[in-house]
């Protein structure tokens, strides 16, 4: 049976009612996770990391409560899921691809981080050495893991020691 074009039209007012409702909750909840981002001093800290946004660093330290539970970065980026499975036999050390247990939002949030700064690297490799170096040896996706790692290490000292975000001296010169 064919569809009338007034069913059709009734039908795609709904959806845009729907969907005019659902930007409206998102804009409300935009507005209230910003206002929780500026009123937390950690996640204004972490939000100058390159690629780490509002959304991330409010994430990070809603779910990180207590940065000192963790040992080390390393041991922070493993509780994401973000260090490489290990599997050694024989005395021979084998790295294997990243272990992806620990918190996938955490670890989703830092990879889309690492290829928007992977994408402005791309753009501007004169800002980014280490970046278009490691690019040009090693596949875009796996930089983008390593990046993430690294800026979940860079927010574990951050969040640990206290301090501030200083852009390394490599990629300012």
């Amino acid at each position: 049976m064919p569809v009338c074009p007034i069913d059709a039209r009734g039908s795609l007012i709904v959806l845009a009612a729907q969907l005019q409702a659902l930007q409206t909750m998102i804009g409300s909840i935009e507005k209230r996770l910003t206002m929780q981002h500026r009123a937390n001093e950690a996640s204004k800290r972490l939000e100058s990391v390159p690629g780490i946004g509002t959304i991330g660093a409010s994430a990070i330290t809603a779910t990180v409560t207590d940065p000192n539970a963790f040992r080390s970065g390393r041991d922070f980026a493993a509780w994401i899921g973000l260090v490489p499975r290990q599997d050694s036999t024989g005395g021979k050390q084998k790295l294997g691809p990243i272990s992806k247990q620990g918190d996938r939002y955490l670890r989703r949030i830092l990879v889309v981080g690492a290829h928007s700064v992977l994408r402005r690297a791309r753009q501007n490799p004169e800002k980014y050495p280490w970046l278009t170096q490691l690019l040009a040896r090693r596949p875009f996706k796996v930089v983008a893991i390593a990046l993430a790692n690294k800026m979940a290490r860079v927010a574990w000292a951050l969040l640990a020691r206290g301090g501030t975000y200083r852009v390394p001296a490599l990629a300012a010169a």
